[in-house]
Formats: C-alpha cells, sequence, structure tokens
C-alpha cells in the first residue's frame, strides 16, 4: 500500500521537482521546519539488540523510550530570520535542519537548492526508478503531497510492468492529512461543509492486505475502481478508470482587468479570451509584511496553519492580492484534474516569488480555497539550471508547477484566483534580494506586476469534466 505520506519521500516526478515536499516551485515549505523539531531529537538510551522483551518492559519504568519535544508557538516561531536559525532559536537539537553534518548526509538541508546532489544520494523516489508493486493509493484534496502523489501514481501506471500497472488503485478524500477516518456523515473540512464523505477505510486496506499478503480470494480488486474520488461542491464520491477522469478537458480562462485588480473590490476578470492590450496589474511586496496563510494544503505546521477550506474574504481585501474571477456561472462546471497557470511578470526586483491560489466564490461572496502554488522566479528556466535574476523593465513568462482538485462549481458560483507574492508560513518568504534567503534577516520591497494582452497572455487552464 502506498500510505497518504508517500509525497514525502518524492524527489521529482513528471511536473514536480518537491525533493520531499521540502520545496514548492523553489520555495521552502515550512511545515518542515516545524516536522523537523521533532524528528531531530537522537538522543535516547540504547540497549543491546539481545536485550529481552521482559527487560525493555522494566527499564520503560525508568527511561522515557518515546521523548516529546516541548511545545512551540509555531505561530510565532516560524517567523524568525534568518530561517536557518528556525530551530536554534527555539532550542531545537542540532541535527540536519541547518547544523553542520556528516559529507554522507549532504549537509544541512535548508541550504540545499532544489537540484543539490545531496537530494540524490538515497531516501527519495525519483521518476527515473521503477515501481514494480501493486499500489494502493491513499490521498487527500487538503494534503501538501496531493500534487506530487497523483503525479507518481499516473507515472506508475505508465511505466511499471503491465501486470503490475493494472494494479494501481487511488482513494482521494476532500479531508485534510491523514484525516480520512475524521470524515462523519455531516464532514466539514476546515469551514466547508462536504456532506457525506465516508468510505470503508478498514475493509479497502484489510481487504488489500488479506488479498497480497494471505493469498485471500477476497474480490477486492475487482470490486474497486482505478480511482474513486471525492468531488467537493456536489459532494459525492465518484469512480474512474483513469486520473484525471476520462472526458476532462482543458478550458482556458485569461486574466484581464483594467489595471486596478487590487483586492476583492478591484476590477479583475478571467474570460475566455485575452484581452487585447491592458494595463498590467500592480502591488508592492514586502517581505516584513507577508500574505498570511489561512488554510490550505498543508500539514505538520503545530498551530501556525489550520488545514482545509476557509472563506478568504480577509486576505482579497489585501492590496498586495490581485483577484480575477468570472462572472456567475450560468451551468454548474466540475473541475477534476491538474489546473496549470502562466502568469507574464515583472518587477524592480532581482528575484521574487509569484503566488496562485484557486477559489470557488458562493453567491454571498464566500470564497473557499481548494489549491494552491508558488513559483520563485530564480528558477523559472528550470530548477537543474543556475538560478537567472529579473531586470527592471523586462517581462517574463513564468509557469507554475501545477495545482489539482475535483470540485462542482454550481450555477451562480464564480471561479477565482489570488495572485500575490507570497503565502507565508505556508511558503517562506522571498526576501526579494537575490540572496540565499535562508541566512538573511533583512528584505526588500518588491514591486511586482502581472501582465495580460494577446502579447503577454496570462491564464489559468482548468480539466473540465463535462
Amino acid at each position: 500500500m502506498i500510505p497518504q505520506g508517500f509525497g514525502a519521500g518524492v524527489g521529482r516526478v513528471g511536473p514536480y521537482y518537491e525533493q520531499g515536499n521540502w520545496y514548492r516551485g523553489g520555495a521552502f515549505q515550512m511545515l518542515f521546519a516545524a516536522w523537523i523539531y521533532g524528528q531531530q531529537n537522537q538522543v535516547r538510551p540504547m540497549f543491546p539488540s539481545n536485550t529481552s522483551q521482559e527487560d525493555l518492559i522494566r527499564v520503560s519504568r525508568l527511561f522515557d523510550l518515546a521523548p516529546q519535544m516541548p511545545p512551540v508557538d509555531w505561530s510565532k516561531a516560524l517567523k524568525h530570520l534568518p530561517v536557518m536559525d528556525i530551530l536554534k532559536n527555539v532550542n531545537a537539537p542540532t541535527g540536519i535542519y541547518a547544523d553542520r553534518m556528516e559529507v554522507a548526509t549532504g549537509g544541512a538541508m535548508i541550504k540545499r537548492t532544489p537540484n543539490d546532489p545531496a537530494w540524490y544520494r538515497g531516501g527519495l523516489w525519483h521518476d527515473d526508478q521503477p515501481i514494480n508493486v501493486p499500489g494502493l493509493w491513499l490521498m487527500s484534496w487538503y494534503d501538501v503531497s496531493i500534487g506530487p502523489n497523483l503525479a507518481a501514481y499516473n507515472y506508475v501506471r505508465r511505466t511499471a510492468r503491465p501486470e503490475v500497472a493494472e494494479r494501481q488503485y487511488a482513494v482521494i478524500a476532500p479531508t485534510v492529512h491523514c484525516g480520512f477516518k475524521r470524515a462523519s456523515e455531516n464532514t466539514v473540512v476546515g469551514e466547508r461543509p462536504m456532506g457525506d464523505a465516508r468510505l470503508d477505510y478498514d475493509a479497502l486496506t484489510y481487504g488489500w492486505f488479506d488479498f497480497f499478503l494471505k493469498g485471500e480470494s477476497n474480490g477486492i480488486l475487482e470490486k474497486t475502481p482505478r480511482v474513486r474520488y471525492f468531488t467537493m461542491g456536489s459532494n459525492k464520491w465518484q469512480t474512474s478508470d483513469t486520473w484525471p477522469p476520462k472526458g476532462a478537458q482543458p478550458m482556458t480562462l485569461a486574466l484581464s482587468s483594467g489595471g486596478k485588480a487590487n483586492s476583492l473590490f478591484g476590477d479583475g476578470a478571467l474570460s475566455a479570451e485575452p484581452p487585447a492590450a491592458g494595463k498590467p496589474d500592480e502591488f508592492a511586496y514586502d517581505p516584513m509584511n507577508p500574505v498570511p496563510s489561512l488554510g490550505g494544503n498543508v500539514c505538520c505546521t503545530g498551530n501556525a496553519i489550520t488545514a482545509g477550506a476557509f472563506d478568504q474574504r480577509s486576505i482579497e481585501a489585501r492590496a498586495d492580492v490581485l483577484v480575477y474571477s468570472t462572472g456567475p456561472l450560468k451551468e454548474g462546471i466540475e473541475v477534476s484534474g491538474p489546473i496549470d497557470v502562466t502568469l507574464y511578470v515583472s518587477s524592480n526586483a532581482k528575484d521574487t516569488d509569484f503566488t496562485v491560489k484557486l477559489l470557488d466564490v458562493y453567491p454571498d461572496g464566500t470564497s473557499y480555497n481548494l489549491d494552491e502554488t508558488i513559483q520563485r522566479v530564480r528558477y523559472r528556466d528550470g530548477y537543474d539550471k543556475p538560478p537567472v535574476w529579473m531586470e527592471a523593465g523586462r517581462i517574463y513568462k513564468v509557469t507554475f508547477q501545477p495545482m489539482t482538485t475535483s470540485n462542482y462549481f454550481a450555477a451562480g458560483h464564480r471561479i477565482r484566483i489570488q495572485v500575490s507574492s507570497s503565502n507565508f508560513p505556508r511558503f517562506d518568504r522571498n526576501l526579494n534580494t537575490g540572496g540565499n534567503n535562508y541566512d538573511e534577516v533583512k528584505g526588500v520591497v518588491a514591486r511586482n506586476a502581472v501582465h495580460h494582452s494577446r502579447e503577454y497572455p496570462s491564464t489559468i487552464t482548468l480539466s473540465v469534466v463535462r
């Protein structure tokens, strides 16, 4: 079985260059600062390999064999600069995060670039390595690894031996990381009601193991669809032989505005065709006042972020968030599959980030987040190439690692995206200097812009199931 956390072991797969979810679009996913804090404590009693179970039970009364680190207020701790000193600042033990380690480990993880050779020394699976075992892939729409996991699932189905490729099964639930069994007949994820999202995971997993490990003829494979996925909005489980579902077709929407897409109260729009011409949308990105993360596809950040769907209108009220929406939909649309974004951008900074968030806007204005992505512009030419810097006055094409979801936008709802340059502490802040970022304590304000016209068609492409 491929567990939900498999994404933590993905290095490079398809369009993703995650290095174990450490990165998204070249930006550090800050959940690992909090996660590693609880993993770096290597100080524990060691016992001879031949110690009896009886003696281990006796000594367990004297030693804590599963020590817990002191609690940390991560909502404050993740704000510390430089990023490399976050764990030091909370008195964590030394370890792989930022401290000098043996050559075999590849050194401090926070100092590694996306293509650092240390990522290839073992521990991470890359898509040049075959997987030839049957797989039951359990995933969640609001987990950090959903995109890479689905890419890995499809990769195995394409490349494994035929008899193994046919034995890959996926379940995608409308829950947060490891939250399958929290689903009830009235499931709520964050703030958004999902209806009855229950599924008999015990029968599925025990049936799987009984068949493959015990050899029982229980018909589990015949009863299990290749892909079972929950569509939010319509709040129902669906099945398919493939991901994305057969019949899914791309639908591209172009960004446009009169040059004032800033905030929920601006004039940003999504339409079928790019405007012939138009003023770019500009905003000031101050890394000392980043756009705060609200919900999202994340885990393991303690009290810093609560994963899931939350009304984003408080975020959309900021002037450094560009908002582009369709009009109210005349007919409902199911979006199930990858969501690709291309932006044409400029900045007066040497390097900066651009962030994108996809949302379902209800008739009353409630704006629920579905997925999010980011791109550090220095890596726009690829993660295995040297960084490239921006020049003031030049416009650059930036493509993003895909988002993914299954959501039914009902009639009267609107499709929306947010564009900004920060989503913190979901991702680390780009200090806009062109420096290492991890060892810096001061940033500069970047004047960033998104361009949209026939010459510079900034677009979002959805996978629509008719």
